[in-house]
């Protein structure tokens, strides 16, 4: 799509336009349904844009006659350069999805960002095998084992402060894991094939299960009123409802001391889990500072 094609648009079309490409490339469809609930136009007016869209990027979308929808074509090209941020954020989020544009900030401001972010055209087939609810056959590239190739059953991603997850059934090991996305290559959607029942996300454990945190000011730092503003207690404790599949995630991004004796030393400690055996079970809880299991259950962390 040439630029000075776009530069003859206005705003509001070229927002449309951009959204119609996010939905293709990361969904893998798109509805006139989608754009009339969207930005609240009419059912004709989405046909236009649909058909704009079709005529200015002719490789990028086929129209499925069967699912009456839009949906990506094999020689798709993205148009629109979406830095990987704003496409997580639009993924997870579900807001900020016009036409990427830089704009001045109303005041000066600093966001610490992750050391690396996913490669696009990997997390749209990821996207798209989450959102089809169907395998995707991947090159994975894990510390222990080096390279393998997998068929794994994506259903949700997972943010751990650091870098992007997916959670997913892992074929080959039969068991629900986190797999780094920047350590997938050349993975394919594999539209069609079944889904048994036991790798649906229901039958994850660690995921279903949802556990209940209380936080407290370590006992052993100064000030701890202090802590409670910084934090948002009330009455002294801050109370966290969390998936077991991110528990250990989110103790160890905020350094909280979940050692029964709240052993640990250090000024990022400033928290402390009061009730230790609360992640009992968690297989993630290896992450989290100072916790030992009462007894060993031969469960590590379910990551790759």
């Amino acid at each position: 799509m040439p630029n000075e094609q776009l530069a003859d648009l206005t705003q509001p079309q070229r927002d449309r336009l951009a959204f119609v490409e996010l939905r293709l490339r990361f969904i893998g469809e798109i509805r006139r349904q989608d754009l009339v609930t969207r930005f609240g136009i009419r059912s004709a007016a989405a046909s236009r844009d649909l058909a704009l869209y079709k005529e200015l990027a002719p490789g990028n979308i086929d129209y499925d006659s069967k699912a009456k929808s839009y949906v990506l074509a094999p020689g798709f090209q993205p148009v629109f350069e979406f830095p990987p941020e704003r496409v997580l954020s639009w993924l997870t989020q579900g807001f900020g999805d016009g036409e990427p544009m830089r704009l001045n900030a109303w005041v000066v401001s600093e966001s610490l960002s992750r050391l690396t972010d996913p490669d696009l055209d990997t997390l749209a087939s990821v996207t798209r095998a989450i959102h089809q609810e169907c395998p995707l056959g991947i090159e994975y590239y894990s510390l222990s084992r080096g390279r393998t190739e997998r068929q794994i059953v994506p259903f949700a991603l997972i943010d751990n402060g650091l870098r992007w997850h997916v959670r997913a059934f892992d074929r080959e090991s039969k068991e629900f894991r986190d797999f780094v996305i920047t350590r997938i290559k050349n993975p394919v959607v594999l539209q069609g094939q079944p889904v048994a029942a036991n790798e649906t996300s229901d039958q994850d454990i660690q995921w279903t299960r949802i556990v209940e945190l209380e936080l407290v000011p370590h006992p052993d730092q100064p000030r701890p009123e202090i802590t409670e503003m910084d934090y948002g207690m009330r009455d002294g404790m801050l109370r966290m409802k969390l998936r077991a599949a991110t528990a250990g995630y989110v103790l160890r991004k905020w350094s909280v001391d979940c050692s029964p004796d709240h052993s640990l030393r250090g000024h990022e400690y400033r928290l402390w889990l009061r009730d230790h055996l609360a992640i009992y079970g968690v297989r993630n809880a290896v992450l989290a500072p100072g916790y030992a299991a009462p007894e060993s259950s031969g469960a590590g962390a379910a990551n790759d």
